[in-house]
């Protein structure tokens, strides 16, 4: 092909390709949440946690914001999606928050292959919004399993539920954030207890 051709042509791909990505939708917003603060007071413990990531049903292992509807069924709130998928998502901010006391000697993921002196396991029982109620409602259950032996040494169900100004991707993700914010200190409370 003559280069005099082959310029029109080149032009012609260019244009197609940067004019792809203009077809009317929108990409969704990417939301994050957000771990505990650092706190004052490090008084560290002589223990080591690892931190397993959280299992769920199907809707849960993916990156979108989920609605209940009050039958019952589930759907993705358009316009919004977290920063990952929510279970890896929910494993960070967990040991991010528990980092965060400076009570235990360590915090890791199980990959990490540092000794430990308790897993925990956990599950996303409800992570979404109640579409009945407007709110924004997080319910993990929890296990600290001791290492050597595999027995739980404590099991507990962390529940919040916090109002919804609307059912859009801004305010189920702010409204999400606060659930979860008030679902770990209970978490970070309850493990660096060791009950």
């Amino acid at each position: 092909m003559p280069s005099r051709l082959l310029l029109p042509a080149l032009v012609a791909l260019l244009a197609v390709t940067a004019l792809g990505g203009c077809g009317g939708g929108s990409a969704p917003l990417t939301f994050d949440l957000a771990a505990l603060p650092v706190s004052g007071r490090s008084v560290a413990a002589a223990r080591s946690i690892v931190v397993a990531e959280p299992v769920g049903i199907q809707p849960l292992e993916a990156d979108r914001i989920i609605v209940r509807e009050p039958g019952g069924g589930l759907s993705f709130l358009g316009g919004g999606q977290w920063a990952d998928r929510l279970p890896r998502l929910i494993q960070t901010r967990i040991i991010q928050s528990l980092e965060n006391t400076g009570r235990l000697r360590s915090v890791s993921r199980p990959g990490d292959k540092i000794v430990s002196d308790y897993q925990l396991i956990s599950e996303i029982r409800a992570f979404d919004i109640a579409a009945g109620s407007g709110e924004a409602v997080v319910d993990i259950s929890a296990k600290l399993i001791a290492e050597g032996t595999g027995r739980v040494v404590a099991a507990r169900v962390f529940q919040a539920r916090v109002p919804v100004q609307k059912v859009d991707a801004p305010n189920a993700a702010a409204g999400l954030d606060a659930a979860l914010a008030n679902v770990l200190g209970e978490i970070v409370r309850w493990a660096n207890s060791g009950r």
